[in-house]
């Protein structure tokens, strides 16, 4: 009996040590938590930043609160929004998923000929001829299309060269981008059939003394059906370039204004195009003819040529295949591609409720986010999938939400892995500079900015190496008029001290 009751002392002794060591666990993990807000919140006040909003969210993976400032309020995003479009991408699709263009025709082959139109149907594949190195160069794929028109016993083709974009319903841009914005390679909406990321090039030079006319010239793709005016101007020395194409799919005229400054080099100009599909159709016929090919018919398309229709059912010959998802995404991210950002919430429409418009990727977005488990009732009003939209609204502490959230996924570490680190070429060239280079690596972030918007959201890895201890973060300034060369080494150091913190 003495034993026992030995034992049983013995056993509250155990217990009540155990409990003061969890409390002084608590109370140091508490601490620490307290000494980080506190060297978080000391950088937030920087003069730099105090005329701007400041927001910032940082969580454990188990989802304890380790920095909070402001984390509910709505911010624009800017490109932070590939974060979420990449992501439900990769969790929906698969980081495998492939974009497929099809060659098909209309009509019927006897002895060579085809009586009827050739179509290049699109699968909405963002990298056709793209300048991007993870595209098929335009050579290349013109031969493996040749390829599938000669095998098909094609030697004459009777109608049109068609260029089918039909995959992608609804207007190739979010209607609340800027019209300075739509006009550039970078406002470049998505489409069905994609060509050179729907952008075309210009040569321009500025004149001889301020007030003459820039020298402009096209440079490819050359589009002879589309005109383009000027009312621009050589600006005085240190104006810069201040060039902008304002285009719409409304009718084939475009007109470039602004001024460019007198004592800049010659530059080429990249802007939208926003008639892709016809372009590639009409480069292909060229390439087709050169082949020796005969191609009595011109090129048409659904977009500039409203008027053409369909003759009859068409028979898919074959396809041809982008590179992967995963791919896709690690581009997306390190290079801000906007395009490619669009393309994914489009196709996420697409997939979930069979239209591409932004309508039904709105609905195929929510569905996606609450399969991860991530709530849109607060934190969340998507506007488009690049970030482009200055109406898209997001808090940090819904970022942290939606990282957690990719944490569960299947996808999980091949999105991670398409995540760039500070001082890795691409956006984050310039940042952190001075921080180790462990510590970089152990940073995955995406970038976002724009006027008055600086913004970091992603994953901090444990230097242990356990998944548990991973940290996401989600740190947004708005209308901040601080110069970047201020800002983004105040945000570096955020970034900095979370990191050292685990």
């Amino acid at each position: 009996m003495k034993r026992v009751k030995k034992m049983k002392r013995i056993f509250m002794l155990v217990c009540a040590w155990a409990a003061f060591g969890n409390a002084h666990a608590q109370v140091a993990a508490d601490s620490a938590a307290i000494a980080l807000q506190a060297k978080v919140n000391a950088i937030a006040e920087d003069p730099a930043l105090n005329q701007g909003v400041v927001s910032i969210c940082a969580k454990r993976a188990d989802g304890k609160v380790l920095v909070d400032v402001d984390s509910d309020n709505m911010l624009v995003p800017a490109s932070n929004m590939k974060l979420i479009s990449t992501g439900a991408a990769m969790h929906t699709l698969g980081a495998d998923y492939q974009f497929y263009t099809k060659i098909g025709h209309s009509g019927e082959i006897t002895d060579g000929i085809l009586d009827g139109d050739l179509y290049i149907i699109g699968g909405g594949d963002p990298t056709t001829f793209s300048k991007d190195s993870i595209a098929t160069p335009a050579e290349e794929m013109f031969g493996q299309w040749e390829k599938i028109v000669r095998d098909a016993g094609i030697r004459h083709i009777t109608g049109k060269i068609v260029g089918d974009g039909r995959h992608f319903d609804g207007m190739m841009e979010h209607p609340t981008w800027q019209w300075s914005d739509i006009g550039t390679y970078y406002g470049s909406g998505a489409t069905g059939l994609m060509f050179y990321e729907n952008t075309l090039s210009f040569s321009v030079a500025a004149g001889e003394k301020v007030g003459d006319d820039v020298n402009i010239s096209p440079y490819y793709p050359v589009c002879p059906w589309l005109e383009v005016r000027q009312d621009c101007s050589t600006g005085e020395a240190g104006t810069g370039d201040q060039l902008y194409l304002y285009t719409s799919e409304l009718a084939p005229v475009a007109e470039i204004r602004g001024t460019f400054g007198v004592d800049r080099a010659g530059k080429r100009l990249d802007c939208s195009n926003k008639y892709p599909e016809y372009t590639c159709a009409h480069y292909f016929r060229e390439y087709l003819v050169k082949k020796g090919i005969v191609c009595e018919g011109g090129v048409s398309d659904f977009r500039l040529c409203q008027d053409f229709e369909d003759k009859g059912q068409i028979h898919m010959i074959d396809s041809t295949a982008s590179a992967s998802l995963k791919r896709i995404v690690f581009e997306t991210n390190h290079a801000s591609n906007n395009l490619y950002a669009e393309t994914l919430f489009r196709t996420l429409g697409k997939t979930l409720t069979q239209s591409a418009c932004y309508d039904s990727s709105y609905v195929a977005m929510d569905k996606v986010l609450k399969n991860l488990g991530v709530s849109t009732l607060r934190g969340a009003a998507i506007a488009d999938g690049s970030g482009l939209s200055r109406q898209n609204y997001m808090s940090t502490d819904f970022f942290c939400r939606f990282l957690l959230g990719m944490m569960s996924s299947p996808a999980y570490e091949d999105y991670v892995s398409t995540l760039p680190s500070p001082g890795s070429k691409g956006t984050l060239e310039y940042n952190m500079k001075s921080s180790p280079a462990a510590m970089k690596a152990r940073i995955k972030v995406k970038s976002g900015s724009m006027n008055g918007v600086r913004c970091y959201s992603g994953y901090i890895l444990p230097s242990s190496g356990a998944k548990e201890e991973t940290i996401v973060f989600s740190i947004m300034v708005n209308n901040c008029t601080s110069p970047t060369w201020k800002v983004r080494p105040l945000l570096d150091k955020i970034m900095a001290t979370l990191a050292e913190a685990n």
